[in-house]
């Protein structure tokens, strides 16, 4: 009577462990690259919030003065807010006309509370605002908003 032999043989069982060793390696990775990938992607998200409300408070919080202003905000989103102007209206400047000769409606300012009423001394000012983030050890990211405000 010839014996058969029962389970596995050590070469089964370590060729086995390799196949399985590999899996469990790429499914890591995969899974690791993921997990990056969200913390990437709520960085890139704070950082916009931040851009959003430093934008929005240009003006009305802040006075709108030409130049830079820069602060950090939760010791890592370091901003950075430029205003330039890019139009002047002034009583003495020209407006520009429609071919019918009435000033075109894009170049009136309503004033505040009085439809009809133009607003001689409006100004519009390019605003931009930077948000840079990052360590020592990686590529610093950034975000950039840019918009036009009337002052």
């Amino acid at each position: 009577m010839i014996r058969q032999p029962k389970g596995f043989s050590l070469l089964e069982i370590l060729v086995a462990f390799s196949i399985m060793a590999v899996a469990i390696t790429i499914v890591l990775r995969i899974f690791g690259s993921g997990v990056n990938n969200a913390v990437i992607s709520e960085e890139y998200n704070i950082a916009v919030q931040i851009a959003e409300s430093i934008l929005a408070r240009t003006g009305v919080e802040t006075p709108m003065d030409i130049g830079e202003i820069s602060g950090i905000e939760g010791y890592k989103y370091h901003w950075l807010v430029s205003v330039n102007i890019v139009a002047q209206n002034t009583p003495n400047s020209q407006s520009p006309q429609s071919p019918t000769g009435q000033v075109a409606p894009t170049a009136q300012a309503q004033v505040a509370g009085q439809p009809g009423q133009v607003d001689q001394h409006s100004t519009l000012f390019a605003v931009k605002v930077l948000v840079v983030w990052g360590d020592e050890t990686s590529t610093p990211r950034s975000v950039e908003l840019r918009t036009l405000k009337l002052g």
